[in-house]
């Protein structure tokens, strides 16, 4: 069984966010919040916390062993785009993407 806990309408790339995951996936839980709490990454901070709130999800939902816990998905997909613009030279427009997220952290226990 997995637990899960999922976060919507990140400002941030699911690119840079997509790293974090593949640092901490397949980690147990303990190692991944050390990992994620030592990289310097904007995405380090939500990504700790919602790693927290599936940890909790396990151990209050689903009554699993925080002991034997780890992170078996880790996904970031793209979630709708700001499409923002800026004037440039001779009357034209550069559109800027504004990039979102949706993130989604899963935890198992170890058999």
């Amino acid at each position: 069984m997995e637990a899960k806990a999922h976060l919507k309408y990140l400002r941030i790339s699911p690119r840079k966010v997509s790293i974090l995951c593949d640092l901490i996936r397949g980690k147990d839980v303990k190692t991944a919040c050390a990992y994620i709490m030592s990289t310097p990454k904007a995405a380090s901070e939500p990504m700790l916390k919602l790693l927290k709130s599936a940890i909790a999800n396990a151990e209050n939902n689903h009554e699993m062993d925080v002991e034997k816990l780890y992170v078996s998905t880790a996904i970031a997909n793209p979630g709708p785009v700001l499409k923002r613009g800026r004037p440039r030279a001779k009357g034209r427009y550069n559109r800027i993407l504004k990039r979102t997220t949706h993130l989604t952290i899963g935890v198992s226990e170890k058999a």
